[in-house]
């Protein structure tokens, strides 16, 4: 759904390049797709129309902008969401699993209830933080 600041993008007019190029999009013929004139990327108008694409095969996430009438907007995404993911997984998941066994499952085998538990969560953690890193380097 967009934004109540998001304009419709009109496929018959110019924009200026989202990437930050100084380049402008141009209306690619025959297609809802547009071309920058600077940086010779390809962005596509998704089906609401509110909201443009980037086309590459380097980038792992795609990128996307809304248009606000004198500026493009990054549209957001999953990435908002890796760092409380990791803090979740890394803190309140491994924290409340503890407990559990601490309390429930006292006896010898409690080292591998505890510990691989945890450190798989811990793991998860890891990766989600580190793609949350990544995908700040790519905004850049």
């Amino acid at each position: 759904m967009p934004s109540p600041k998001s304009q419709k993008i009109d496929l018959n007019t110019e924009y200026p390049c989202p990437c930050g190029r100084k380049g402008r999009l141009v209306p690619i013929v025959l297609t809802e797709a547009f071309g920058c004139n600077r940086c010779q990327q390809i962005f596509v108008v998704e089906k609401s129309e509110y909201v443009i694409e980037q086309l590459s095969t380097t980038y792992p996430y795609k990128k996307a902008w809304l248009w606000t009438g004198s500026r493009w907007h990054q549209a957001t995404g999953w990435k908002e969401y890796y760092l409380p993911i990791a803090f979740l997984c890394g803190l309140v998941l491994p924290g409340i699993w503890l407990v559990w066994v601490l309390n429930f499952h006292i006896g010898s085998h409690n080292f591998f209830l505890v510990i691989v538990p945890v450190m798989l969560l811990e793991v998860v953690a890891l990766i989600n933080w580190l793609a949350y890193r990544r995908s700040l380097n790519y905004d850049r």
